[in-house]
């Protein structure tokens, strides 16, 4: 018996090793296929009549590169072999362009040392070029060629380079540039696109600074084309290039490298953009439909698994997940069973008003892994519900998606309706918000879209500062907070509530003087360096003087007590004068802008400034009271004299007014309390053009702080007290006196909300007195008594 089991496992050895022997030949054997000539390939191959690209005689060592070009048919005399020295000849044949629309499988040969896949900042990045500063080159257009023509640009592309072009990070001197951006548009890089541009691989070799893609970011939006739509089939090489990148995958991403951008539409905006849809935080949130979605359906192929699923969730009710087949010129010949119902089903609901009812919005992959629905469900305020398996969500993993949006597993689609029913009340709304703080922040414009891409980038440098989490998740969002202001999220307003914070205690009193009146007791400019002497919460004056007239003694002051008075010069020293003019970008620099009084000064160490003007007349109350009232809002401009904006049909332009209405959404910086912050984004982050604008008419520069800080809080400015009249006009000859003021300044306004994109002011209707003031009891109860006599001036 025991000789029987043994001979029986001895026969089942013998017949596996066997198996294994002959199999595993065969199997090699076929791999071997592979590389071999298409006469040996098997028939049903052949059969197929596909064209594939196969590179093979790879030489590592050099730079002779042999590309051979399979092409194969059913019959022997179509097949032909076709030898190519360097890749980059394949995209100036003909034949290889035309091919290439049918299922191609492109693989990118680097002729570098280091891998694609390896690409990290240390191996491919050059840190030298960045320590002076952050600057960007971008490529000037290229020539026109023997037809009279230059390469095409798409108006999207066309807009990130007006956006780079148009900011602080530009420069025009390659030397100085830390990254190089292309004048040669790569964001459509499917071959069946009208927008592709052709000879990339050509073009990229005569770029002076290319160096392999050293220092250089590559927009895109599409690569790969019908069916496989590889992930990096670009048609070039990129190099050691940073790609900045739509749809990118865990799989191909180089993490601490590329960026993933999201896909945006042909109209997308270049600046600001559409604002959030979402008008009212109602709790909870009740919307007619719970999970929706309207869209194309793929009858086969990529992305077509996930979409032809949707009708099992689809109740007609609160899940209304309705597709069509009925797109592309071929639609007829490939639809399917299904495709006449669900047609019906889909002229049944319109898309807007689905995106505007629902609280979850379904985003599935398409052909590829990135959706333009993600970013209208953003703005719409309807959380997104992912089904595109490892798709890396743009701006990772800065943005803590978890925050905004669902991620479902399109291997487990029946279970996306339990997931979004068992969300609370309470999250909800939480992420409805971040909906619209993230797409406001980073997502309603391309210029936006550009910024973080380059301020992610920053980021990575060695010794620049790493912005918190908190910074990016929360309002205003990275691009509005500097890291190199501070490194503590005390110092900047909008984080102190936030955190628990109250200001820093007492303020700075900044007087701007530009006329320049004889100092003395009866000067506007002395009394009002008395009111503020008498303050209890003042820290330090500073007279900013921008005069003509001589600068006069500290004795012709009065006398301060313990608190420091200093008068400081537009142009105190050489240094001062080259940050002047570089950074409020001065046109003549024989006249200092006027935007000097917001210039950030080492003596100013308070949160809190009091930005004066030297013929202003406030009382000693008053400037506390409005202290007082600006510790509550420490984001916000808190002072007097108040204007506002409208927009005038007749003219189809903003305009500008000083009269009494019943709102107002500017507050005059001549006597007004805002955070020191915004001091240093003033100088350090508005436009040149906005600045110029400022520096070219010697006015608006109060306009341009108060459009900045809405811009930034999403919030008006705050009056306090029935103050109208704040100047002395008798003791000072104002260059507001001009007739054309008014004028000139309706003229800014209009020039700003060309560079920012929209109207950032807010209007309000809100003024904050005194308690009790004017109440009908005993002055003796009142704490501010003195702010009962300013009568209306």
């Amino acid at each position: 018996m025991q000789a029987k089991k043994r001979y029986i496992l001895v026969v089942l050895s013998c017949a596996f090793l066997a198996y294994c022997y002959f199999g595993g030949y065969r199997i090699k054997k076929l791999f071997n296929l592979a590389g071999s000539s298409p006469e040996n390939l098997p028939s049903y191959v052949l059969s197929q009549n596909r064209i594939n690209y196969h590179s093979s005689k790879y030489n590592v060592n050099g730079n002779n590169h042999n590309f051979i070009l399979y092409k194969y048919g059913n019959s022997k005399d179509n097949n032909r072999i076709k030898h190519y020295k360097d890749i980059d000849d394949l995209y100036e044949i003909p034949e290889y362009n035309r091919l290439k629309a049918s299922d191609h499988h492109y693989h990118s040969h680097q002729k570098s040392n280091v891998n694609f896949n390896e690409c990290t900042m240390e191996t491919c990045f050059d840190f030298t070029k960045c320590y002076d500063d952050f600057l960007v080159y971008v490529y000037p257009s290229e020539p026109v060629n023997s037809l009279g023509t230059t390469p095409p640009v798409s108006a999207n592309y066309q807009k990130i380079l007006t956006a780079i072009v148009e900011s602080r990070y530009y420069t025009t001197d390659p030397e100085k540039a830390c990254l190089f951006v292309l004048a040669i548009d790569t964001l459509d890089r499917d071959s069946l696109s009208e927008d592709l541009v052709r000879n990339v691989p050509q073009r990229l070799q005569r770029l002076p600074y290319w160096n392999n893609g050293k220092n250089h970011i590559i927009f895109n939006l599409y690569s790969g084309t019908w069916p496989s739509y590889i992930e990096l089939g670009l048609g070039f090489d990129p190099g050691q290039a940073i790609l900045a990148k739509a749809s990118m995958s865990t799989q191909t991403m180089r993490h601490g490298f590329d960026v993933s951008i999201p896909l945006f539409h042909k109209h997308f905006p270049l600046r600001s953009g559409h604002t959030g849809m979402i008008t009212a935080n109602n709790f909870p949130v009740n919307k007619k439909y719970l999970l929706a979605f309207k869209g194309k359906r793929y009858v086969h192929g990529i992305g077509s698994e996930t979409r032809n699923s949707l009708f099992h969730l689809h109740n007609g009710k609160d899940i209304v997940m309705v597709t069509t087949c009925r797109h592309g010129k071929s639609w007829r010949e490939l639809q399917d069973g299904r495709c006449d119902e669900d047609n019906r089903e889909y002229d049944r609901y319109d898309y807007e008003t689905i995106l505007q009812n629902s609280t979850f919005c379904l985003v599935p992959r398409g052909r590829r892994l990135g959706s333009f629905r993600f970013l209208e469900a953003l703005q719409a305020g309807c959380i997104p519900v992912l089904l595109s398996n490892s798709w890396v969500l743009p701006f990772s993993p800065h943005i803590d998606w978890k925050q905004a949006a669902i991620w479902g597993d399109e291997r487990l689609l029946l279970q996306v309706v339990d997931i979004v029913r068992s969300i609370s009340p309470s999250k909800i709304m939480a992420m409805r918000q971040q909906t619209q703080i993230l797409w406001e922040r980073y997502f309603s414009s391309i210029e936006k879209i550009v910024f973080t891409t380059l301020e992610i980038i920053r980021e990575r440098l060695p010794d620049y500062p790493v912005r918190k989490g908190l910074i990016w998740n929360t309002s205003p969002g990275s691009l509005l907070t500097l890291p190199t202001f501070s490194d503590n999220l005390r110092d900047f307003p909008f984080y102190l509530d936030v955190l628990g914070y109250e200001p820093r205690s007492n303020y700075t009193a900044v007087v701007f003087v530009q006329v320049g009146q004889a100092i003395n007791p009866s000067s506007a400019l002395y009394k009002l360096v008395k009111s503020i002497t008498k303050s209890q919460f003042v820290n330090r004056i500073l007279i900013l003087w921008a005069a003509d007239q001589k600068v006069p003694s500290r004795k012709r002051f009065p006398s301060t007590g313990h608190i420091p008075l200093h008068i400081v010069t537009s142009l105190n020293s050489p240094q001062q004068q080259m940050q002047t003019h570089s950074s409020i970008g001065a046109t003549d620099e024989s006249r200092p802008s006027i935007s000097q009084r917001f210039q950030p000064h080492p003596l100013i160490e308070t949160d809190a400034i009091l930005s004066l003007d030297e013929d202003a007349i406030l009382n000693t109350e008053e400037i506390d009271f409005a202290y007082n009232v600006w510790k509550s809002f420490p984001e916000r401009i808190v002072g007097f004299p108040a204007r506002a904006h409208f927009y005038d049909d007749s003219k189809n332009s903003w305009g500008y007014t000083s009269k009494w209405t019943n709102y107002y959404s500017i507050v005059l910086t001549g006597a007004a309390f805002y955070h020191r912050y915004y001091n240093y984004l003033y100088t350090n982050f508005l436009s040149h053009l906005l600045l110029k604008t400022v520096q070219q008419s010697s006015n608006c520069e109060d306009i341009l702080m108060n459009m900045m800080v809405s811009h930034v809080t999403r919030k008006p400015p705050i009056k306090v007290t029935q103050r109208k009249a704040y100047k002395d006009r008798d003791s000072v000859r104002s260059p507001w006196n001009d007739p054309d003021h008014f004028i000139q300044r309706q003229s800014c306004l209009n020039t700003f909300v060309a560079v920012f994109g929209y109207m950032p002011l807010l209007k309000s209707n809100m003024r904050l007195d005194p308690v009790l003031y004017k109440d009908a009891v005993s002055n003796l109860r009142k704490k501010y008594r003195q702010i009962e006599l300013v009568g209306k001036r």
